[in-house]
C-alpha cells in the first residue's frame, strides 16, 4: 500500500487507516482473520480509542494480534482520549491515566500517535502541555495530535504545547464535505458556503498536518451509508459507472475520492467486513482523473457556483 508521512513527523503510514470502533462485535476468531487480512494487505496502522466499547474494543485487539513485541514492532497503533461519560476532559490527570490504561489494554509500552478527541470546552492548553511532556519524556507516546478540532482550537494548543499536532481526525465523506464545499462557494449566498469549521482544511494543509476523515461513507451523523442507498440515486449511479472503469468496487471509489484531493489525507476505516476493508485498501492503487473527481463530488449534490 501507498504510505505517507504524517504530519510533520518521520512516521511513515499506509494512507488507509484501520478503524478499531466495531471490532466488538466479531468473535476471537473473526477478530484474527480480519487483523491478519489487514497486514497481509498493508494495513499495519490501526485507530483506537478509549471509549471504544467502553475500553474492550483494545483488549479485543491485543488478543486478537496476538501482541508481543515482534508483533508491536511490526504495527503502527493510535489511541484517542478526552470523552468522559457526560463530559469531555482535557485535564493532565485525565490525560495521563487513560493513556496508561490504554496502554495495559493494547499490552504495549507506547502509543505511536494519541489524539485528544472531542474538544473540551474547559481545556486548559497549560495542563495538556504538561501531559504531553511527561508521556514523550516516559516513551509512552511518540507523536500526538487531535480530533474534530477547527484552527482556532489547534493555534490555542500549539502556543503552549512543544510538540507537533501530525494530525487532525475528522467527519468527511463524499456526502459530509462540507470543509471543501465552502472553500469552493466562497462569498456566494447559498448553504454550501457556510464556514462550519474556520476553514480546517486549508488550516491543516497549511501547517502540515494530516487530515484523518473518519465515517467516509456515512452520510448525516450516523445516519447510515451513502454506497448502495436510494437516497443517492444520482451518486451511486456516477459512482458505480467510475467503479466499472477501473474494475472496482464502489467501496474502493468512495475512499479513492478522498486520497484524490491533494491534502495527502488518511481515511479511517470502520468496516469489519473482510472483502470491504480488502476494497478500501485498494483505493491506494487508484487515481481518479479531476474529471471524475469533479463529477462525482457533484453527483452527491455538492454545487459549484
Amino acid at each position: 500500500m501507498k504510505t505517507i508521512k504524517l504530519g510533520t513527523s518521520n512516521l511513515e503510514v499506509p494512507v488507509v487507516a484501520v478503524g478499531c470502533m466495531r471490532i466488538n462485535s466479531l468473535d476471537k476468531a473473526g477478530a484474527e482473520r480480519f487483523i491478519q487480512t489487514s497486514l497481509e494487505e498493508g494495513a499495519n496502522f490501526f485507530d483506537h480509542a478509549d471509549i471504544y466499547g467502553g475500553g474492550k474494543c483494545e483488549e479485543i485487539f491485543a488478543d486478537a494480534i496476538h501482541m508481543s513485541d515482534a508483533v508491536r514492532e511490526k504495527i503502527i497503533l493510535q489511541s484517542k482520549c478526552g470523552i468522559r461519560q457526560g463530559q469531555f476532559d482535557f485535564s493532565k490527570e485525565h490525560i495521563l491515566s487513560s493513556v496508561d490504561k490504554i496502554l495495559q489494554r493494547l499490552r504495549t509500552d507506547y502509543l505511536d500517535v494519541l489524539l485528544l478527541h472531542r474538544p473540551d470546552a474547559l481545556v486548559e492548553p497549560e495542563e495538556v502541555a504538561e501531559a504531553f511532556d511527561q508521556l514523550e519524556s516516559a516513551g509512552k507516546v511518540r507523536h500526538f495530535g487531535v480530533s474534530n478540532q477547527n484552527p482556532n482550537q489547534i493555534a490555542l494548543l500549539k502556543k503552549f504545547v512543544k510538540q507537533s499536532i501530525v494530525a487532525n481526525q475528522l467527519q468527511l465523506s463524499i456526502t459530509n464535505a462540507n470543509m471543501i464545499s465552502n472553500g469552493v462557494n466562497v462569498n456566494m449566498e447559498n448553504n454550501s458556503a457556510i464556514n462550519r469549521d474556520g476553514s480546517i482544511l486549508d488550516y491543516c494543509r497549511l501547517h502540515d498536518i494530516t487530515i484523518q476523515p473518519w465515517s467516509p461513507f456515512q452520510f448525516g451523523f450516523f445516519e447510515g451509508v451513502f454506497l448502495d442507498n436510494p437516497k443517492f440515486p444520482e451518486l451511486n449511479a456516477k459512482i458505480d459507472e467510475v467503479a466499472k472503469k477501473y474494475d472496482v468496487s464502489n467501496t474502493t471509489i468512495a475512499i479513492a475520492w478522498l486520497l484524490r484531493h491533494p491534502a495527502k489525507m488518511q481515511p479511517v476505516t470502520g468496516t469489519m467486513n473482510i472483502e470491504r476493508i480488502k476494497d478500501c485498501i485498494r483505493a491506494s492503487e487508484i487515481t481518479l482523473t479531476r474529471e471524475e473527481w469533479y463529477e462525482i463530488y457533484r453527483a452527491a449534490g455538492n454545487i459549484l457556483p
